[in-house]
């Protein structure tokens, strides 16, 4: 448990890292080295027989790997489309929901028939087939390498404002996303983590839980091929409100889990927390590229990721240890769904704090070409009283 832990960790931990290395040497190659770690680690934990090595090959090694693969992936749709970004954020990211469906039961199939090492094996393939991927990132952005480096052959290091863009925190609206998304996410994975173990509690083995994975799969792949396609038409910032909308219903079901006494009533919360799950992750893009635009959103993903790895790695465990001292989950059920419903109730006031930011900077920039035609006026009138006076004089 601690191994799978550290690496969930890790992935996400890694990220305000990787948006340096995307920004220094660009999408295609952070991706295709990422997937080349992330095989070594893999392949290395198959050879592995005790559980410390397993820390590092699978904890770190592994999910470095991963975290440096998986970036790019987002990045790199903002350079190749505008007007359907969302759509295809929700394409991209469904593929994701198709695996989440389908490869428990290839998992358990392989781990029955040829063991758990093997299995680590079979998987290293998919690992490969992700380096390949890898080298379809072509560039359209030019890379601080080209911008930088001058002549092609050489590589200077940019600024280190640059490396590190902390300046997108001076966007008041990122900041309030920035902070929102992880305060909402303390109790937002919870019923993904021990859900399974509440229904033993509750029901037993007489009901086959893996039903509830299989449901909030299929509609979290759904959610983000639908609410891809909405948050399309819906202009600029106003595109948060699709995440409140998604915060305030994945709160609410969480907060009914415990008062589902049929398993009937587990699949109806499964199938709406699954469709909300895919609305928040398949806009979480597009919204980074309204707020920040497409120079600073490599380093604006990285650290929201960056900083959601804190309420991912925290929120479970204490839901964990009430379970312990209480004997059942329903406190810790009721208590994951508050941050989810105060982290949208944040994000309400992004899009009226982006739209005065943007006001403001139109009347600067206005004002700005104001005093600049002002000054050109009057140099002009400065000019032509000048040459009218030695006029004057010579003619005298």
């Amino acid at each position: 448990a601690w191994v799978n832990s550290l690496s969930m960790g890790m992935v996400f931990f890694c990220s305000p890292i990787v948006s340096i290395f995307t920004d220094l040497f660009g999408c295609r190659k952070v991706a295709v080295v990422g997937a080349a770690v992330g095989f070594a680690g893999l392949l290395a934990s198959s050879f592995v027989s005790t559980i410390e090595p397993l820390y590092f090959t699978y904890g770190i090694l592994f999910a470095c790997g991963c975290s440096f693969a998986y970036q790019p992936s987002l990045v790199i749709l903002g350079q190749y489309f505008k007007k359907r970004l969302g759509l295809v954020n929700g394409i991209v990211t469904a593929g994701s929901s198709l695996f989440t469906v389908s490869l428990p039961f290839l998992l358990s199939v392989l781990i029955n028939s040829v063991g758990l090492y093997n299995t680590l094996r079979v998987l290293c393939i998919l690992m490969f087939v992700l380096f390949l991927a890898g080298f379809t990132y072509k560039p359209l952005v030019p890379d601080a390498k080209d911008k930088e480096g001058g002549k092609k052959g050489k590589f200077r290091f940019p600024p280190k404002k640059k490396i590190c863009n902390f300046s997108v925190f001076k966007v008041v609206s990122y900041r309030i996303w920035a902070f929102g998304i992880p305060a909402a996410l303390f109790g937002y994975f919870v019923p993904y983590v021990h859900l399974m173990k509440h229904v033993k509690d509750r029901f037993g083995d007489s009901v086959p839980e893996e039903v509830l994975l299989l449901c909030l799969g299929i509609t979290s792949g759904v959610g983000r091929l639908i609410f891809g396609r909405v948050a399309d038409y819906i202009p600029g910032a106003k595109k948060v409100y699709l995440q409140v909308v998604s915060f305030f219903f994945i709160g609410l079901m969480s907060m009914m889990i415990p008062l589902c006494n049929v398993f009937g009533g587990l699949i109806a919360v499964c199938l709406f927390m699954g469709l909300f799950d895919g609305c928040f992750i398949c806009i979480m893009a597009p919204i980074a590229f309204e707020l920040v635009g497409a120079q600073d959103v490599s380093q604006a993903i990285g650290f929201l990721l960056g900083l959601m790895s804190i309420p991912m790695t925290v929120g479970p465990p204490i839901a964990g240890l009430l379970r312990d001292h209480l004997g059942t989950y329903n406190v810790a059920f009721y208590l994951a769904g508050v941050p989810p419903l105060i982290g949208g109730a944040i994000l309400c006031f992004i899009p009226w704090v982006h739209e005065r930011q943007k006001l403001k900077e139109r009347v600067k920039r206005v004002d700005g070409e104001t005093t600049k035609k002002m000054l050109e006026n009057e140099s002009t009138l400065v000019l032509d009283t000048t040459e009218k006076s030695l006029k004057e004089t010579e003619s005298g």
